[in-house]
């Protein structure tokens, strides 16, 4: 009896032991993490959807779109829903396949994501958003999908907004294209993350990179109820999503145009040119009206996910690298276009701006005989005729000096450099700044930066140096490789007098993009300063609210006094008529539009030439600077200069002849190219030049004509 009395009593301390413990639990539970419990249990009830705001459109200097929204029925799969599943979704996507009339396999592909031993396609973003597998379905495959979402779970079909490019091709590699938000870039960009709504894309280079931000706009928020099961019950909030800005450019989509057609065709007449490139700027405010580079490629090729074989193809140097700007990205030995560097940097050394000067058929530098163009001797010269008929040994002889006064191979300290400094003054050797992204910096190869190339090559030099070039079947080219990788591992750190020649006619190490050219010369005939180009112009609200003008900066001014710029421009004005474009110009109009400018043939060891013609026109007051490069090209009167005529041709509206005259389709009509009547059309048909001005943008979005 007492034992049952003792167990009796343990049992009744443990269930008041036990209504004790959950009393403490339940006031914990109620007082202590009330609110906590209250907030998780609205959250089961609530759920955040993040509405993506429409990116901003991209327009040229008159409102015409580049890049523009269209909307279409996109296919989107929940991967992450898929694998969920008992047999990873295998089931769904065989239904899918059989609706869209795509593979299987293929689908599998699409949603896999990318990554070491993972080729294209292959998924490039967040593996926890919904990817889009089928950017162009038709109406009638969506309402497959929507009216069976039971046979569809974790697939979605709606309608959103994709890119389109109007211009085609034109222009690619400077606008850019998109690309799904990746989970680094999630966690890296502030304030992407919290407003990235599971299918926003970002942009991935040209201007859709750099103007990202402003062009994504603001995502917005639905709150929407959801019962046990997730289905929704209601709309509790709703924030409706801010579209992104739009972007004005000062690109001018038919100069591009004439641009990109021009290009192009100049590459098709020289059967082994590889590549080429044409920038014109306003040089009066340092934008950029038209900015090309051949070979070129589709973006929309894009949309809908990239194939590997398609993405090898824009990085293959067999196709060109169309991927590449060669416009910003390309470096190319100038050629004499450089010598109005060399001629500044000949003022400052104290030559005499109307001096004149022995121009003969070779001149010795050190050792070594330096030849004219075919050996030919011009006789005495001004510097106004050695930059019109483009003598090289007047530099070659002015750089030496400048190269002996410098100490030569042992130079004072600090040495003068009056050549490179110059370069450097004219925006060579550096990024021009232009608001895209990975621009090259050029090179101007000076006694700092061949200590800097021995330090990083002596070793191999040294090695080839004993070993020479067994790979090289050429015995003759294998035995001139070994001897300068000798003399290289001797004494590559120094700057011989052979470098400082070649430097003085833009020949040698020297590398200048076209971009950089064209700035150079705008810096030249315009004010002397140099500017950082600018595409952008302006960012405006949808409904044409201005948010800010996008300034051009100033990076630097030339050393050079307004009457020495006003020489240079003067001999450079002769060019294309008394000089080495005249060929390339003859029966061009020069009495409505004057043209100057310099020709470029640039030597590249085992290619042909780089085909180079920068230029301005009005030479009196220049409206337009117009650089072409054609690589491999052969010389720059041949091609580049006849490709910089087209252009002019076009942008004034003239008609180039079958027997070589260019006609003036409104000369009855019209005697001043300069004055526009309407937008796009000037008096007499011609067309209209840019105006500097904005164009203005209605309360409903479209542009004001």
């Amino acid at each position: 009896m007492t034992r049952m009395r003792t167990r009796l009593l343990v049992l009744h301390v443990l269930v008041v032991t036990m209504l004790a413990v959950l009393a403490v639990r339940l006031w914990q539970v109620q007082m202590m993490r009330g609110a906590e419990f209250v907030s998780a249990a609205d959250e089961t009830r609530n759920r955040n959807v993040i509405v993506p705001a429409v990116r901003g459109q991209i327009l040229d200097a008159w409102g015409r779109p580049l890049v523009r929204n269209r909307t279409a029925l996109v296919i989107s799969v929940d991967r992450t829903a898929l694998i969920r599943m008992s047999d990873g979704g295998a089931a769904v996507l065989q239904r899918l396949a059989g609706v869209l009339g795509t593979p299987a396999k293929l689908l599998e592909k699409r949603i896999q994501p990318c990554g070491p031993g993972v080729t294209r396609p292959c998924w490039t973003g967040s593996p926890y958003q919904p990817i889009p597998i089928d950017q162009k379905a038709t109406t009638r495959e969506a309402l497959q999908i929507l009216e069976r979402q039971e046979e569809f779970p974790g697939v979605t079909a709606e309608v959103q907004a994709v890119r389109e490019y109007p211009g085609g091709k034109a222009g690619a590699q400077m606008l850019g294209y998109l690309q799904p938000a990746t989970e680094e870039e999630l966690e890296k960009r502030a304030g992407l993350k919290a407003e990235f709504s599971g299918v926003d894309v970002v942009g991935r280079d040209g201007l859709e990179f750099v103007y990202d931000e402003a062009l994504r706009g603001k995502t917005g928020l639905r709150k929407v109820q959801v019962d046990r099961m997730g289905k929704s019950l209601g709309v509790e909030q709703r924030v409706a999503p801010i579209p992104g800005d739009t972007l004005i450019t000062s690109i001018d989509a038919r100069i591009q145009g004439i641009v990109e057609k021009a290009i192009n065709g100049a590459m098709k007449k020289v059967p082994q040119a590889d590549g080429a490139a044409g920038v014109v700027l306003d040089p009066r405010s340092g934008r950029v009206l038209a900015l090309a580079s051949a070979p070129g490629y589709d973006p929309s090729i894009w949309t809908g996910g990239i194939s590997e074989k398609e993405y090898q193809r824009l990085l293959s140097e067999k196709e060109g690298k169309p991927l590449v700007s060669r416009a910003i990205n390309g470096q190319f030995a100038p050629g004499s276009t450089f010598k109005v560097s060399s001629v500044s940097a000949m003022l400052r050394a104290g030559y005499p701006l109307h001096g004149q000067y022995a121009c003969p058929g070779s001149y010795m530098v050190g050792s070594r005989s330096f030849s004219n163009f075919r050996g030919i001797g011009l006789g005495t010269l001004s510097l106004h005729t050695a930059l019109v008929k483009s003598c090289d040994t007047i530099f070659y002889r002015s750089s030496y000096e400048q190269w002996i006064k410098d100490g030569g191979l042992r130079p004072k300290k600090p040495p003068k450099e009056r050549f490179a400094n110059m370069a450097r003054a004219f925006g060579f050797g550096s990024p021009t700044g232009v608001d895209l992204p990975g621009e090259s910096s050029g090179r101007i190869p000076d006694r700092t930066w061949k200590k800097e190339l021995w330090t990083a090559t002596s070793a191999n030099n040294c090695r080839r140096a004993r070993t020479g070039y067994p790979e090289v079947t050429d015995r003759a080219r294998a035995a001139f490789l070994k001897r300068l990788a000798y003399e290289n591992c001797l004494e590559g750190y120094l700057l011989r007098p052979g470098d400082a020649a070649n430097f003085s006619i833009g020949q040698g190490d020297v590398l200048v993009t076209p971009l950089q050219l064209a700035a150079a010369y705008a810096a030249l005939v315009s004010d002397g300063k140099v500017r950082s180009p600018r595409i952008g112009w302006a960012q405006v609200r949808p409904d044409g609210t201005l948010v800010k003008k996008i300034e051009v900066p100033v990076r630097g001014k030339l050393p050079l006094s307004a009457t020495e710029r006003a020489y240079i421009k003067k001999a450079l004005s002769q060019v294309a008529s008394d000089g080495t474009a005249a060929g390339a110009f003859s029966g061009f109009p020069m009495d409505k539009v004057k043209v100057g400018g310099k020709t470029g043939t640039a030597e590249v060891w085992g290619k042909a030439d780089t085909s180079w013609f920068a230029s301005f026109a009005p030479t009196e007051k220049p409206r337009f600077v117009v650089v072409v490069m054609v690589s491999q090209g052969g010389m720059g009167g041949s091609t580049a200069a006849p490709a910089a005529r087209e252009i002019y041709e076009g942008i004034y509206g003239f008609e180039s002849g079958a027997d070589g005259q260019t006609k003036d389709p409104a000369k009855d009509q019209a005697k001043d190219p300069e004055k526009g009547q309407a937008k796009g059309e000037g008096k007499g048909g011609r067309p209209e030049l840019p105006t500097g001005q904005l164009p203005k943008i209605k309360s409903d979005g479209t542009v004001a004509r």
